[in-house]
């Protein structure tokens, strides 16, 4: 499954040279993946609630064009790898109209417990684990 997510750039997130600071991508994935397992019925707040934390362990961009002010930008998100310890996240951020992505990245998170150890996803949320394992695409 592919999540698609759309963000207005806001003046705040340029920086003197009129593009997008590269701190602000960060932001977009979080909202992406957000967006994407909400799709799935799965919200963090809920994850949270039931002691399970998905703390991000890497990420890796690729900046392939600049984002200006008011660009309208198209992410698209899907589960890259999903492991029972830990799921990799890639993002592709479009702007509205174009075919060739601006930008290009992964994110990687490890499941833990409210003590930050590492947990098995399967046996400890099999709920989850299952919706996150249908969205794969194979």
């Amino acid at each position: 499954m592919v999540s698609k997510s759309k963000i207005k750039v806001r003046y705040a997130e340029t920086d003197q040279m009129g593009v997008v600071h590269h701190s602000n991508y960060a932001v977009w994935y979080e909202l992406a993946r957000t967006d994407y397992i909400e799709t799935l019925g799965i919200t963090y707040k809920a994850m949270e609630e039931v002691g399970l934390l998905v703390p991000i362990i890497n990420l890796q961009s690729k900046y392939i064009k600049p984002a200006f002010y008011d660009n309208t930008l198209i992410i698209e998100t899907r589960i890259k790898k999903l492991l029972k310890v830990k799921i990799e996240f890639e993002y592709k951020i479009y702007r509205e109209g174009e075919e060739q992505p601006i930008n290009t990245a992964t994110t990687v998170h490890a499941f833990v417990n409210k003590a930050l150890k590492p947990i098995n996803l399967k046996k400890e949320s099999p709920t989850i684990y299952t919706k996150l394992e249908q969205s794969l695409e194979y």
